[in-house]
């Protein structure tokens, strides 16, 4: 997909990997940016506005974790664009301690986020198609034990994708899905993880995470965003360490079916 002209609607776009996206974006020259967040970065916005005057960027302030925030805000900003081309689910939290909160914002928030971009993205609800990126992480591929609520809810936000981009699906909506797994990433997300892990008690795990090596974020970001403009339906990719590798899930479960 080639970026330029197109609407986009990013989650979570100050922080990060998301703030570093939102650059590449802003590069690409996209027609309209809508950043959906709990809270802005006014600086940082300002910036974006003067040093792109031909984007139209706007900020929607959004609880992912309340339904009606995420509904307002989509309907905002069709409002305002008249419809959008890509959306980015980035929001994210990595705590175990906040169980609840964890599970709703990465996966909940993802899901409903989704689904409610769908209903006026749908052709066959009139929308234009397009494609919707959900970012998931390495730990929802491979369990990471160390933070095994952080693991369930991003291998939720991997199944939810890969299945939402079944082909009967994009045949009628016309909406493309792309999972996208992120590495180990220098951000904010891996401070302090010895008081977000799933226990307390100590245990070797914690020493050999600290050795992991870690890409940046604009590096993370660069790859996110071309993986935008190469990645077919359906594909799940891992960012690590400045490369992007396809992913292949084995299917291992095949219905026995009644003659």
């Amino acid at each position: 997909m080639d970026l330029g002209g197109k609407n986009v609607v990013y989650l979570g776009g100050f922080g990060g990997i998301g703030q570093k996206c939102v650059q590449e974006l802003l590069q690409r020259q996209v027609k309209a940016l809508a950043i959906f967040e709990l809270a802005a970065s006014d600086d940082i916005l300002a910036e974006w506005k003067n040093k792109n005057p031909n984007t139209d960027i706007f900020y929607q302030k959004m609880d992912i974790t309340k339904k009606s925030d995420i509904e307002a805000a989509y309907k905002a900003t069709a409002e305002r664009f008249g419809h959008f081309d890509v959306v980015v689910n980035g929001s994210g939290l990595m705590n175990d301690r906040l169980i609840d909160l964890t599970i709703e914002i990465n996966l909940l928030g993802v899901i409903n986020s989704t689904l409610t971009a769908l209903e006026y993205m749908d052709k066959a609800k009139g929308g234009k198609g397009g494609v919707i990126v959900n970012i998931s992480s390495v730990a929802g591929l491979q369990p990471t034990a160390i933070m095994a609520i952080y693991s369930a809810a991003k291998t939720g936000v991997t199944t939810f994708t890969r299945a939402m981009a079944n082909p009967f699906y994009y045949a009628r909506s016309g909406v493309g899905f792309i999972t996208i797994c992120p590495g180990f990433t220098d951000t904010e997300l891996l401070e302090n993880i010895g008081s977000k892990m799933t226990f307390t008690f100590e245990t070797p795990m914690l020493a050999l995470y600290n050795k992991v090596k870690r890409q940046t974020a604009d590096v993370c970001a660069k790859n996110l965003i071309k993986a935008i403009e190469t990645a077919e339906n359906g594909a799940v990719l891992m960012l690590e360490l400045g490369e992007i590798h396809e992913v292949n899930i084995p299917n291992l479960w095949k219905p026995q079916m009644e003659d």
